[in-house]
C-alpha cells in the first residue's frame, strides 16, 4: 500500500503537535491558591474578594471579581482555597473563569468548584461559606494580579 506525501506531512504534524501539547502540560507547574469572596444577588449578583497565590516560594496578591445570572439570592462570604494546576508562570492565573453549578448555605456551608481559563490553568477550590445564599446559575469570575 502506498502513502501519499501529502498524508505522511499531515500525519507527521498531528503526531508533533500532540508531541508538542503533551510537553507543554508536562512542564506546567502547580501553585496554591487561597481568597476571601462576597457576593450579593437577587436574580443577577455581583461577587469581589481578593487573596494570594504562592507559587515557586513566592507569595502573589490577586483580586476576584465576577457576576452571576440565574436563580440566585442572597448574601455570603466564601473562604477559598485550593490549587492551581498547569502554569508556568504567576501570571497565567489570571484570566476569566466560568463554571455552572447550584448550591447554598443557611449560616454555614460548603463549597467545591474545577474551573478552568482560557490559558488553561485549572482551579480546583474548596470552600467555607458563611451567609444565607441559594443559587442554581452560571457564573464567571476574573481573577487579576494587583
Amino acid at each position: 500500500m502506498k502513502i501519499s506525501s501529502s498524508f505522511r506531512a499531515v500525519a507527521v504534524t498531528v503526531i508533533a503537535a500532540a508531541g508538542i501539547s503533551i510537553a507543554s502540560v508536562a512542564h506546567a507547574d502547580t501553585g496554591q491558591i487561597r481568597f476571601a469572596i462576597y457576593k450579593a444577588a437577587f436574580f443577577v449578583g455581583g461577587a469581589g474578594g481578593e487573596g494570594t497565590l504562592t507559587f515557586h516560594g513566592r507569595r502573589y496578591p490577586i483580586t476576584v471579581g465576577g457576576i452571576s445570572g440565574g436563580l440566585a439570592f442572597g448574601a455570603s462570604k466564601t473562604y477559598f482555597q485550593g490549587t492551581v494546576r498547569h502554569i508556568r508562570r504567576a501570571q497565567d492565573v489570571t484570566g476569566v473563569y466560568a463554571a455552572a453549578g447550584g448550591g447554598g448555605a443557611v449560616g454555614k456551608g460548603a463549597q467545591v468548584i474545577v474551573m478552568t481559563n482560557d490559558k488553561g490553568a485549572e482551579l480546583e477550590l474548596s470552600g467555607k461559606q458563611v451567609g444565607l445564599q441559594i443559587n442554581a446559575d452560571v457564573s464567571g469570575m476574573t481573577i487579576s494580579m494587583k
